[in-house]
């Protein structure tokens, strides 16, 4: 990596963090934006530098990376009061991962271009884990001359950059189909695990066995283990589908065009959130249907001594 050139990342969550750190590890100069003040220490303690404000962050910066929650808040990190726009090089880059409504990006993109400012719409996939690994999957749209000047810095955070056109917008269409399949994924491996405990099957065996047959996908294999854990400690929280599925179904809207599965699905996770697990990993879908049937589910595990 070109250590003359910097990385912002804006949100140091479980991704973000993973992200910056990861490019730190790559011996990228990397600042971190967060108003955690813990969050940011402990950037700050693995040797990354650190802003309380975006605009704090924008003039140290040729490309910035933008892991915020939502539309909203990606909307205040950009043109806020204390936002990149207008602080930022010209020149720069600015990568806005959120899911959000495809018709967003367009926007941020010629907001951002009346400030010499490039623009990435670069929505993210992969997790923590691979946040951390440096490893995360970018479905990428912008123009040329954008990935030009963010060049080998998009390798500092990412293990596969997909160019999927030269216009923002397309790389959040494609996010949008992502979580449609991933939400419907995670509410069918709940249903399912709920349906065969409450026929009598044990559930680790469940498990083992539809991980090797045709009905495993990868959110059954990677979710269902929280619930045998009986661990619900948000990775990817019960809000967050509520969240984009409301987003895919807006945009199907727009279309005229029909969703029932994912209409279901939503249904789930609005249902799960209005009992109380929101705030929970998005596995704790599962409880909404033990709820209607009495189901006990696995208990957390005790730590060992």
């Amino acid at each position: 990596m070109n250590g003359n050139r910097t990385l912002g990342v804006v949100g140091l969550g479980s991704m973000g963090l993973g992200a910056a750190l990861s490019a730190l590890s790559r011996g990228v100069p990397t600042w971190g934006c967060d108003p955690r003040v813990e969050v940011r220490g402990r950037f700050e303690a693995a040797g990354g530098h650190v802003a309380a404000t975006p605009a704090g962050l924008a003039p140290h910066c040729d490309v910035v990376l933008i892991l915020v929650v939502n539309a909203a808040q990606t909307e205040e990190v950009l043109f806020g009061v204390q936002g990149l726009a207008g602080q930022l090089k010209r020149g720069a880059v600015v990568v806005a991962s959120a899911t959000v409504d495809p018709a967003l990006p367009p926007q941020w993109e010629a907001r951002l271009a009346e400030h010499g400012v490039h623009f990435i719409d670069g929505p993210v996939s992969g997790g923590a884990k691979k946040a951390a690994e440096g490893q995360m999957t970018v479905m990428a749209s912008g123009a040329a001359a954008a990935f030009e000047a963010a060049g080998e810095l998009l390798e500092a955070f990412a293990g596969k950059v997909y160019r999927l056109g030269n216009r923002a917008g397309i790389g959040s269409t494609v996010k949008m189909v992502n979580q449609h399949l991933a939400g419907v994924h995670i509410a069918a491996a709940c249903e399912a695990m709920a349906l065969g405990m409450r026929a009598g099957a044990d559930p680790h065996q469940l498990y083992e066995v539809i991980c090797h047959s045709a009905g495993m996908s990868w959110m059954f294999q990677n979710r269902v283990p929280h619930i045998l854990a009986g661990d619900y400690t948000p990775l990817s929280a019960v809000n967050i589908f509520v969240k984009d599925l409301g987003i895919v179904l807006d945009a199907a809207r727009k279309l005229a065009f029909p969703l029932p599965l994912a209409a279901a699905a939503h249904q789930l996770y609005l249902a799960t959130a209005a009992q109380g697990h929101g705030g929970e990993d998005d596995a704790a879908v599962i409880k909404f249907y033990a709820a209607l049937s009495g189901l006990d589910l696995p208990a957390a595990q005790e730590p060992s001594a």
